[in-house]
């Protein structure tokens, strides 16, 4: 699956530590996501998405089988 967590983050400036505070979630969290070695529950996709200002479909893509950008 897809996502575009890293992009998002990098793009507003933010570490992975700050990202994982604001969501509630531990730094190796958002790394796993990042990587595409985690798929985030629904919630906390949901918060991800929410958090960007962008919509899940958005934020990870299941029809695509690359990672990350």
């Amino acid at each position: 699956m897809r996502n575009r967590v890293r992009a998002q983050r990098t793009a507003k400036g933010l570490s992975q530590a700050e990202l994982a505070l604001a969501l509630g979630v531990s730094r190796q969290t958002v790394i796993s996501i990042e990587n595409g070695r985690y798929l985030p529950s629904l919630p906390l996709a949901f918060r991800i998405a929410r958090y960007f200002g962008l919509s899940v479909d958005h934020m990870f893509d299941p029809d695509d089988e690359g990672v990350g950008s």
